[in-house]
């Protein structure tokens, strides 16, 4: 039986009182039907990378707080050629949200995204902006802030925080993908409320829109969710592409769909372990 190091932090406390350790604990008591597994903190990783035949990095928050740890991890898996799901070769959250202001730069349907004043004409005119770190999660740092504020908050020196036209949407909804292959939606029918969802039926135009971002990340295997709000005018726009460590939300579908992805999850895996792939790109951070 394959060896799997299971990486998530069991303490950490997500905004909205998602339960992190509770999907985790869900997904080890499956996964030991078919794996070895060890679970381990992402701080902690080093001592036990080459024991295993696969890393399997799942709900570990934000890096901002073990940002160099992270690098160093990121470095040792391209050194040693480590074995991780999901692969370190995407575009999107893994690498900070600087992809956001490169997707507005090619027109991608993304909330607009600069992250210095001096390009604040290029966004649409507002009375509002969201602003937020480039290497947060879980809304770390999410503010809603005036006009009129944004000089006292924005560094653009730095440049480490993205700004963005407050956008008045009607709801979330989120795509979630297996290796490039869709596997369910949910959505937020009361948009005050993010985290309580429920299953979304997706037309092709939705799937469609979620695809180009599956394909435009190229990830070589692993779990991305394609995070997007609804438009007053009918239209989806990306709010995030989390290709890391995506929280699942599994607790809130059926429990034919939970099996189904869990089933699904399994094959990538052991597709992945039998896969001879180099993962030979890295971005500093």
């Amino acid at each position: 039986m394959e060896k799997l190091l299971f990486v998530t932090d069991l303490y950490y406390k997500a905004k909205g009182a998602r339960l992190y350790y509770e999907e985790d604990l869900y997904l080890t008591s499956q996964l030991r039907k078919e794996f070895q597994i060890a679970i381990c903190h992402p701080e902690d990783t080093e001592v036990f990378e080459k024991d295993v035949d696969l890393i399997l990095v799942r709900n570990i928050g934000s890096v901002m707080k073990f940002k160099e740890k992270y690098q160093a991890f990121r470095c040792r898996v391209v050194a040693n050629s480590l074995k991780t799901y999901n692969s370190f070769n995407g575009n999107g959250d893994m690498n900070g949200k600087e992809y956001l202001i490169e997707l507005t730069k090619a027109d991608f349907p993304v909330i607009p995204t600069i992250d210095s004043l001096d390009l604040l004409d290029r966004l649409p005119n507002s009375d509002m902006y969201t602003i937020k770190p480039k290497y947060g999660a879980d809304s770390i740092g999410l503010e809603f802030v005036s006009k009129n504020e944004l000089t006292a908050k924005i560094d653009s020196n730095t440049n480490s925080i993205l700004v963005q036209p407050f956008i008045d949407f009607e709801y979330e909804v989120s795509f979630y993908f297996i290796d490039k292959e869709f596997q369910y939606a949910l959505y937020t029918p009361d948009k005050t409320k993010r985290w309580e969802l429920e299953e979304y039926v997706p037309t092709k135009q939705d799937l469609s829109f979620a695809k180009q971002f599956i394909d435009w990340n190229n990830l070589d295997w692993g779990i991305e969710r394609v995070d997007a709000c609804r438009t007053k005018d009918g239209n989806l726009l990306l709010v995030e592409h989390e290709d890391l460590n995506p929280y699942l939300s599994l607790a809130m579908l059926s429990p034919e769909k939970r099996d189904n992805f869990v089933g699904t999850l399994k094959k990538a895996l052991h597709k992945a372990l039998q896969t001879n792939l180099n993962q030979n790109l890295y971005i500093t951070l």
